[in-house]
């Protein structure tokens, strides 16, 4: 049974400092990077949006309500954290020209910044990333760390990275969209709406990941190759198998390609030799999740086991405040990067 307990995956370096993130929302600071630019034109209103301490999900049926349209009707490009001050686009299918007072149906925590129009619905995972700014509150330095020490840890995740975990809050409160999975997996249950099942499989399948990684972090092997790798170009999902010699090497010294780590599913891993070993070993650790993954019909897929966060800045507000400014790529999270330098 998985234990609703901290999750151990390993970290790359230790802590240097504990403090407080989310003190209030706005430390938290996200604006979304699109990977398209509205044309003006088309059946979809598109909406650029800013919103304070609001959930993504619950701001889309506050949208449909308004323009009197179902909720699947109303799209985003990836979800953002509720504490915090996001910035994001949606889009609402509305064909007929009409004009919405959108404002006046909505709390004074959202705020409307441009509206216009587009061909398409924004799709999960149409954009390019994030850009993060966070504030952390009551700094301690830790093991008579130093202010140095941390602008020595920044210099270094710029030119190597940083394990690319998933989240924590990918696994829900107390890890509870891990436990609904594997008792889905048993049989104890089925989830009735499409959508809890995706998170209940999308939970199970980033556990398996985290523990690739953590494995590879431990072995000190995540930025770089061993035998059997498959790899990933830096900013793509495009990835491909070679062997390890001098080019491989540079690449991934220069960031522009990544070892890459299993997604668990139904087919054949495209790791090889040692790295196909760690994946199987994981596997066989958590029978009911690897499994219940195939059995849902969930292929094979990579995700890269190194984030590259080159942009990375940090400014002392005052002797306990730190402020991080980076950007991120879609799907990978702040957090991974925090846990990298702070308790």
């Amino acid at each position: 049974m998985i234990r609703k307990c901290q999750a151990n995956f390993q970290r790359a370096s230790p802590a240097l400092f504990s403090g407080k993130i989310r003190s209030k929302n706005e430390d938290f600071i996200v604006e979304e990077i699109p990977s398209i630019t509205p044309t003006g034109n088309g059946e979809h209103i598109c909406l650029k949006i800013k919103k304070s301490g609001e959930n993504t999900d619950w701001l889309a049926r506050q949208l449909a309500k308004i323009a009197g349209v179902k909720r699947r009707d109303v799209s985003y490009a990836g979800m953002k954290d509720r504490h915090a001050v996001t910035t994001q686009w949606f889009s609402i299918y509305h064909p007929k020209p009409q004009s919405f007072n959108w404002q006046a149906g909505l709390p004074e925590t959202v705020e409307i910044l441009e509206e216009t129009r587009h061909e398409r619905k924004l799709r999960l995972g149409t954009l390019q990333g994030n850009q993060f700014q966070l504030i952390i509150r009551d700094c301690q330095l830790l093991n008579n760390n130093t202010h140095a020490d941390i602008a020595n840890r920044i210099e270094y995740i710029r030119q190597h990275g940083i394990p690319n975990y998933f989240g924590e809050q990918r696994f829900g409160r107390n890890f509870n969209n891990l436990q609904k999975a594997e008792d889905w997996f048993s049989g104890k249950f089925k989830p009735k709406k499409r959508n809890l099942q995706s998170i209940f499989l999308s939970a199970a399948r980033s556990w398996i990941f985290n523990q690739i990684l953590s494995e590879r972090v431990k072995q000190q092997t995540w930025n770089h190759a061993i035998a059997g790798d498959v790899f990933m170009l830096d900013g793509s999902k495009s990835w491909f198998i070679d062997d390890i010699d001098e080019t491989i090497t540079q690449r991934i010294q220069a960031q522009e390609i990544h070892p890459t780590g299993a997604l668990w599913g139904k087919g054949k891993l495209a790791s090889q030799a040692d790295m196909r070993d760690i994946e199987e070993k994981i596997a066989k650790q958590y029978p009911i999740l690897s499994e219940g993954l195939c059995q849902h019909k969930l292929k094979q897929e990579r995700r890269r086991l190194r984030l590259s966060c080159k942009d990375i800045t940090a400014k002392w507000l005052d002797e306990h405040r730190l402020q991080l400014n980076f950007s991120l790529t879609a799907g990978a999270y702040a957090t991974s990067v925090l846990r990298e330098l702070m308790i």
